[in-house]
């Protein structure tokens, strides 16, 4: 399957062009809607959101990943295997967490295949095609890259911001389970939030924090939105 992580939003015309590349060249492939709301040219963030949602996907899984502001300009176009699984985008730090966590990894760097490339939109381009190849089982084609960019050291393990807001108003963090205690809390506005299991284990409008079904530990309101309650937004730097 090819999975499609972008920060494309969910109108307008971007995935749908790439969906049909992908149609065009790999139709017997599905392809599965992951992130089309990744945070917007943030790769930074999008980094923590794609190492641990890939986690879920079997082996063999295509991720075309798009978190891309500089598209056209000096970064390189990547793809990535780890541990049996593939990540097709740019290279800017947004594959670092995938590398990082893999026991087996390699890079190769992309290349066009003769066609048209435009400045700005190498999604559908270039990275489309090249997933679509992958999928097919030809390979990623281009030449082996140390990968030297695609680490960001400076980048922690454990990343203490909010990297996405969902739907719900519930916001993920950076972090993973096993990066905090059981007993941590979390301050925001003179307010001390704890750990709950789940929704129904706090009274509703209580602000509390949890390990979400991807392992990110992630703030919520039990029947409220935590954004909104704890003026939370995408990038803010949370304190335990």
């Amino acid at each position: 399957m090819i999975a499609l992580f972008t920060d494309f939003g969910l109108a307008g015309p971007y995935t749908g062009q790439m969906k049909a590349v992908l149609a065009r060249e790999a139709p017997d492939v599905p392809v599965i809607d992951l992130f089309a709301d990744a945070p917007a040219a943030r790769p930074d963030l999008a980094a923590y959101l794609l190492a641990a949602y890939a986690a879920w996907f079997p082996a063999g899984t295509v991720f075309l990943a798009v978190v891309d502001p500089g598209v056209g300009g000096a970064r390189a176009a990547l793809a990535l295997e780890a541990d049996g699984k593939w990540f097709v985008g740019p290279d800017n730090g947004l594959f670092a967490l995938v590398r990082r966590r893999a026991t087996t990894a390699r890079a190769v760097r992309l290349a066009g295949d003769g066609r048209a490339l435009s400045a700005s939109f190498h999604g559908r381009d270039l990275f489309a095609p090249a997933a679509a190849r992958i999928a097919r089982g030809e390979g990623a084609g281009g030449v082996d890259d140390p990968g030297d960019a695609i680490d960001r050291p400076e980048w922690p393990d454990a990343l203490a911001r909010i990297v996405y807001i969902d739907h719900y108003g519930n916001a993920m963090t950076g972090l993973m389970a096993g990066d905090l205690a059981a007993d941590a809390v979390f301050a925001r506005g003179g307010a001390e939030i704890h750990r709950a299991r789940t929704f129904s284990d706090v009274a509703p409008g209580q602000a509390f924090w949890y390990e979400n079904a991807n392992g990110l530990i992630e703030i919520a309101v039990n029947q409220g939105r935590a954004d909104r309650v704890l003026g939370l937004s995408v990038g803010d730097a949370i304190g335990f």
